[in-house]
């Protein structure tokens, strides 16, 4: 038997499974554990099954003398200190097939709520009533169909969101550390270094994984070379852009339209991004629907069991890395 800790609310049937399978299971419901909390918590677990807010570091692990595996319910692995598991030998996996579909479909969503002005239409009407049928209207949009697409980071989520671009007959192109044939062949995609890719979109999905390297990686250069048409959807990690870069190439009118599911101090969101009408935000939902959360639950607790039993979890991130 062993001690299974797991931060978040979650599925009664999953945290069943775990038990049936002879271990003890403790659900924290509530707001996230501080820090400090979780430090306490992790003292005598074997597994751990925790969020990306919960942020699993070096002095964490050094608490945690018994811990076997982390799981983590999402695809980003960014909240966890991979090195110092390894050295421990303590295995971390995450979700990543479990959510992939449903994070393009918002996506999409953030896309054609930006090209569309869909959320400065519905608050004006909201504020201000029906406008009656203008030819010129206010809140005129973007074409999306026969529009160029960028995609950066060709990953799963990547290639889901360039799939769903074939229905509006656009033309792809993508960045990528490796060069994805399957997807080149399948849907004519093109591999385009990212000045190319942002100087030739009309609109840029961004699907990276959060590393050093992936860090500001939209800043103020980057948004002049999408330019004043561009729409920039962030569905990646919030630190991925420079927020203030944003803020100001939006205020100045150097960026037509924004739209983030992710941010650079979440919780916290920039004040900027807040006063501007052409910017949509969601809380990251990314992966937000019952169906995919319990999924994620699944591969989840499936990873614990694996490791707890002498096993490898099927989507093992360390010893390794994230995909991009």
């Amino acid at each position: 038997m062993a001690n299974v800790l797991i931060t978040t609310e979650f599925f009664p049937e999953e945290v069943d499974r775990l038990r049936a399978a002879g271990h003890e299971v403790t659900v924290h419901e509530g707001p996230t554990l501080s820090p400090e909390e979780l430090r306490e918590r992790v003292r005598d677990v074997e597994g751990l099954i925790c969020l990306l807010a919960d942020r699993i570091d070096e002095e964490i692990l050094a608490r945690a003398a018994r811990l076997r595996v982390v799981a983590n319910l999402g695809v980003g692995v960014d909240n966890i200190d991979l090195s110092a598991a390894t050295k421990r030998g303590i295995m971390v996996a995450n979700t990543p097939d479990a959510l992939t579909e449903t994070t393009a479909d918002l996506g999409w969503a953030l896309l054609m709520a930006a090209a569309r002005r869909v959320g400065e239409a519905d608050r004006d009407l909201r504020a201000h009533g029906f406008p009656g049928w203008t030819f010129l209207p206010q809140h005129a949009g973007l074409d999306v169909h026969g529009g160029t697409l960028g995609i950066v980071g060709m990953g799963r989520i990547g290639a889901a969101v360039a799939r769903r671009a074939r229905g509006f007959s656009m033309r792809i192109l993508y960045n990528s550390r490796t060069e994805k044939r399957d997807v080149e062949a399948e849907l004519g995609a093109r591999r385009a270094p990212l000045d190319e890719l942002l100087s030739e979109s009309d609109f840029v999905v961004l699907c990276v994984p959060l590393t050093s390297e992936t860090r500001h990686l939209i800043g103020k250069r980057e948004l002049e070379l999408l330019g004043p048409e561009g729409v920039l959807v962030n569905i990646s990690r919030g630190p991925v852009v420079d927020e203030d870069a944003l803020v100001r190439a939006l205020r100045e009118g150097r960026l037509r339209a924004a739209a983030l599911d992710v941010f650079e101090e979440e919780p916290q969101v920039h004040p900027g991004l807040l006063d501007l009408p052409h910017v949509v935000l969601t809380p990251h939902i990314g992966s937000a629907t019952l169906a995919t959360r319990h999924r994620m639950a699944a591969v989840s607790v499936d990873a614990v069991l694996a490791a707890l039993s002498g096993g490898r979890p099927k989507y093992l991130v360390a010893p390794g890395e994230a995909e991009s």
